[in-house]
């Protein structure tokens, strides 16, 4: 878990079962006006989907200050022709005070403000590297004690039913997703939980 000025983070990671390497990456960064998380999940499994999902990273830790929809737009430039990846991109403007996150493939985010119920966002489909095509960005108000779940496809509908997600603390919601998830996993499984504080 790390705690930052503005935001808490704990992160959840685990191969798929039979591999040493997991196929996702992740990196967040806070600064004085935002805060960047992402989850890049390489096609397939193993190494060589470590290697393109890594590849997001570093074309997103290069362009840190690039809006979220130009970094979609140059990470599927920079992967044409390579294994493709899928990524999820979230920005926290502390300054304006919204939020900002788009999703290509199957990496998903829920947002839990105060006192609300969970909402989930839809990914757009496809995958980065293919040819171009159309995108939404979210972008919404940020709220005071807003939580955001980010997470690549081994975790579950059933998984985010659960009541634990709203947690105040991000290391017990991480936790929690581990000892109640199922140990076995089909899937690479990256769960980011992030807590705002204003």
């Amino acid at each position: 878990m790390s705690t930052g000025v503005n935001v808490d983070v704990s992160v959840f990671q685990q191969p798929k079962q039979g591999n040493y390497y997991c196929g996702d990456s992740y990196f967040y960064t806070e600064s004085e006006s935002e805060f960047v998380c992402v989850i890049a999940d390489g096609l397939g499994s193993g190494e060589i989907a470590k290697e393109s999902s890594q590849i997001v990273i570093d074309i997103i830790k290069d362009n840190i200050s690039a809006t979220v929809e130009q970094l979609v737009k140059l990470c599927n430039k920079k992967l044409s022709g390579k294994r493709g990846a899928v990524v999820g991109i979230l920005k926290l403007n502390f300054i304006s005070r919204m939020y900002t996150f788009s999703s290509i493939g199957n990496i998903g985010i829920m947002t839990i403000a105060t006192g609300r119920k969970k909402k989930r966002s839809i990914p757009n489909s496809g995958y980065l590297g293919a040819y171009q095509r159309p995108f939404k960005v979210i972008q919404e108000k940020l709220e005071p004690d807003m939580n955001f779940i980010m997470f690549s496809d081994g975790v579950s509908d059933n998984d985010l039913s659960e009541k634990y997600w709203n947690n105040h603390d991000v290391y017990t919601i991480t936790k929690t997703f581990e000892h109640m998830s199922d140990d076995s996993r089909i899937d690479d499984t990256t769960l980011i939980a992030m807590r705002y504080r204003e």
